[in-house]
């Protein structure tokens, strides 16, 4: 979407593996870096949470609001967590959350989704961020899960999904479900950090929707902060 000035909104998604990078360092500050180096203005995180125990956020809360221009949707789920499953979303502080809620999907291992519905720049736009079974045939239930909830909402709005869909295939799979109903940006390899040859981590949007632009950001911080490197896109209307 953009302002009437014309300014796209930037989105990215990234699985920041519970802030563990690849040289086995668990360290939020780079996480944080990184993002920073994205500029995105809304980003859905997967494996945001630490797994284990409480469950708590892998990036402290007061990290996030000391040392980045961004809040996190509040789902509130778990005292000192983020997301649902380990899905979050920050958006930009001047952003408004119009509404939020976590998303249950068909299971074989704990997975889920979370929307919100954010207002920025002037304009409304439906989230969607999700993490995908490792089973094809969970991913497929999944996706269409994922579908139908956001065919389910009262009030249509321009959407954008984005996440690691743990989809190694080119065009089939959950990737086939989804692209009877969005259009894919054109994200490169993401995963492994170090030498990305698969295309696990997406992003999608409504045919109401531009992407200008998409990419995926390299940098020496984002090689070593996680398993898997950010995707980003800017997005505008159609």
């Amino acid at each position: 979407m953009t302002t009437a000035a014309g300014q796209p909104i930037k989105v990215a998604s990234y699985n920041i593996h519970k802030a563990v990078g690849t040289d086995g360092k668990r360290s939020p500050e780079r996480i944080l870096s990184v993002l920073a180096e994205v500029g995105a203005d809304i980003v859905c995180l997967q494996e945001a949470d630490r797994r284990v125990g409480t469950r708590l956020s892998a990036i402290p809360f007061e990290a996030i609001a000391q040392h980045s221009p961004y809040k996190p949707v509040p789902y509130e789920i778990r005292p000192g967590g983020m997301g649902w499953h380990g899905n979050a979303i920050l958006v930009r502080r001047e952003a408004d959350i119009l509404d939020h809620r976590p998303l249950t999907l068909p299971v074989l291992e704990p997975r889920g989704a979370v929307m919100a519905d954010i207002a920025i720049y002037g304009q409304q736009v439906r989230i969607v961020g999700m993490h995908l079974d490792l089973s094809g045939l969970w991913r497929r239930k999944q996706a269409r899960s994922v579908i139908e909830h956001v065919e389910a909402c009262d009030e249509p709005l321009p959407t954008i999904l984005m996440g690691d869909l743990n989809e190694w295939s080119l065009a089939g799979g959950c990737l086939k479900d989804f692209m009877n109903h969005f259009q894919f940006a054109a994200t490169p390899p993401s995963f492994h950090a170090r030498r990305p040859i698969a295309r696990l981590d997406r992003i999608m949007t409504t045919p109401d929707l531009a992407v200008i632009d998409a990419g995926t950001h390299h940098s020496p911080l984002a090689l070593r902060a996680s398993d898997h490197l950010p995707i980003w896109a800017t997005i505008g209307p159609r």
